[in-house]
């Protein structure tokens, strides 16, 4: 929605940034500006800057940045208008009405309580008569009543449109029914029927207590159908930004959150006091789900089925986690599939003993690496040298390169000076074809000023970073509209940027306040990329450039608009009179 521009201005003046971030990041003064660990990605060096003066954060590993707002969106997952709802809150402002936004606001809390309905009617079902055989299956996999009512189980009647009556009941709409994912409507007719039928029923619930979605586990045996069954991607639900079971793992004192595959592993996980575990939503590991999981803890216990396909699932997680600056350790079990069959089988305390003796990632990887090669054989054992050393050669410290060498050299039965050479040889190799690759890089100076982001590509490298910096001049010293004044958001040949210019030059002739935290309705990626555009500009403001900028601007916008070689000749012209009469 648009709030007004002066309705934003009282907003940022009440919430002060240094003290909305540093609720969320231990910030420490340098100067103009504080410094703190980034709160969106995992690092040890704090190079996540806040600047008072400006309004705005930057962090200068991720390259995320923004005003107040934008960091309230990034770090609570909030939609634009929600954000300020929130700060507005915070500090007791009222928020205008504004039927656009309260129109949207309004239809996910319809969504929301749509679902509580939804849950609540499969979760009856689950003791009706209809439910008996998936009762009996639930308890028959070790899942006490209490279990059931703590995390919402409930089944879905194998009935054509059971839940739609009951939704229909209590008020909801053909649109909302539509809207939810939960109904499938029929090519032929039109009418809606059950998206879920004859399936237990597992809530989704995102952080905050709303259910957003569902899982269902299909309890007869049909090689026609998925055994489970998502909700699909709604206003509410994105898979991969949500994981099972993370709103009651977050209240965990354990210190650590354990990630499995599969809904009925993390419940029966929690059933034995591993009350710290989480699933994914039957997608593999994603990005956003690492960085999900780095809000809430610094390690993470990877616990992926024993198969070939949970093995290379764990493999793609590994980097994932890390990067997101999580400790990673993976436990591996025997004599069960996964943590479900293990708890039956040999009880709680046994399975405290392997998580104890979950070994991190390297030596993950190593046992990997070990298991593909028959190591009796000469042949076979070099090889297993060789990748192993293409692993070690990786890592980032001297001494985790020797401890694991060693390991290497026992278990490949040679001596650790073989080891050290092939790993030197491999990390030679490495550097030297990172160092290849940033003297490519460097040598390629206009795909180093392009936008890190691909939907911010520069068609007109020339306009755009005389655009970049009028930008930051204006918004460094806002006098300079008077100057600056005759340029428009048409010239601008990267739209972001015009648009940002356009709202920040009304601002200025309306006597608003002019800064890049003010700027409204941007995305998080696109105030990331404008508060980059402050810092790589950010250096005392010449007119002259100003001026040589606006030029560039003009002329590049007046040539991208001729059609004809007539056109272009005139325009030529045109600009050779005008640089003869300065």
């Amino acid at each position: 929605m648009a709030f007004s521009p002066a309705f934003i201005d009282e907003l940022i003046a009440r919430n002060p940034i240094e003290d909305v971030v540093g609720q969320y990041v231990s910030l420490k003064r340098a100067g103009a500006n504080m410094f703190g660990l980034c709160p969106f990605h995992g690092e040890k060096t704090a190079s996540f800057s806040v600047a008072p003066d400006k309004g705005i954060y930057y962090c200068f590993g991720c390259h995320k940045g923004g005003g107040v707002v934008n960091f309230m969106m990034e770090v609570e997952g909030l939609s634009y208008p929600d954000a300020v709802r929130a700060l507005a809150k915070r500090v007791g402002l009222e928020v205008p009405e504004d039927e656009q936004y309260q129109s949207r606001y309004r239809q996910q809390e319809r969504l929301w309580a749509l679902h509580k309905e939804a849950a609540r009617f499969y979760h009856s079902q689950l003791y009706a008569p209809a439910g008996k055989a998936a009762l009996e299956y639930a308890l028959g996999r070790g899942m006490p009543k209490s279990t059931l009512i703590n995390f919402g189980i409930g089944y879905a009647p194998d009935t054509w449109d059971s839940m739609v009556k009951a939704l229909r009941a209590k008020g909801y709409t053909e649109e909302e029914l539509k809207e939810s994912g939960l109904v499938t409507v029929s090519k032929k007719n039109g009418n809606l029927f059950d998206r879920f039928r004859d399936r237990l029923m597992f809530p989704i619930i995102d952080v905050r207590g709303n259910v957003i979605g569902f899982g269902g586990r299909i309890m007869k045996k049909d090689d026609n159908a998925a055994k489970y069954l998502n909700s699909p991607e709604t206003m509410i639900f994105n898979k991969r930004k949500n994981l099972f079971g993370l709103n009651m793992a977050k209240k965990s004192k354990l210190g650590y959150l354990i990630l499995v595959e599969g809904y009925m592993d993390a419940i029966a996980l929690h059933q034995h006091g591993f009350d710290c575990a989480v699933a994914s939503l039957g997608t593999s590991l994603t990005e956003e789900h690492a960085v999900l999981l780095s809000k809430y803890t610094e390690q993470v216990v990877l616990i992926y089925d024993g198969d070939e396909a949970g093995q290379r699932a764990a493999q793609r997680a590994i980097p994932m986690l890390e990067k997101a600056g999580l400790q990673v350790k993976v436990l591996r079990m025997k004599d069960a599939k996964d943590p479900d069959e293990y708890l039956k089988k040999f009880g709680a305390d046994k399975f405290k003993v392997l998580l104890e003796q979950s070994s991190n990632r390297v030596e993950y990887q190593l046992n990997a690496i070990y298991r593909k090669f028959d190591t009796r054989e000469d042949e076979q054992r070099v090889k297993f040298i060789q990748e192993a050393a293409q692993l070690i050669c990786t890592l980032p410290s001297a001494v985790q390169r020797e401890v694991y060498g060693h390991r290497v050299a026992e278990v490949g039965k040679i001596s650790y000076d073989a080891v050290k050479l092939e790993v030197e040889k491999a990390f030679k190799r490495r550097t030297n074809r990172e160092k290849k690759q940033q003297e490519q890089q460097d040598l390629q100076p206009v795909k180093n000023l392009q936008p890190k982001t691909r939907a911010f590509y520069y068609k007109n490298m020339k306009s755009a970073m005389a655009e970049e910096a009028v930008l930051a001049m204006v918004m460094t010293e806002p006098a300079l509209f008077d100057k600056a004044g005759e340029l428009t958001e048409e010239m601008f040949s990267a739209p972001v940027l015009g648009r940002a210019f356009a709202q920040l030059k009304q601002r200025y002739f309306q006597g608003l306040e002019v800064a890049p935290g003010v700027l409204s309705e941007f995305t998080p990626e696109e105030m990331s990329h404008l508060v980059g555009v402050t810092q790589r500009h950010d250096g005392p403001v010449n007119e002259d450039a100003l001026t040589d900028c606006i030029r560039t601007i003009r002329r590049e916008h007046q040539l991208g608009n001729v059609n004809t070689d007539d056109d272009l000749l005139a325009l030529q012209n045109k600009l050779k009179e005008r640089k003869g009469l300065k």
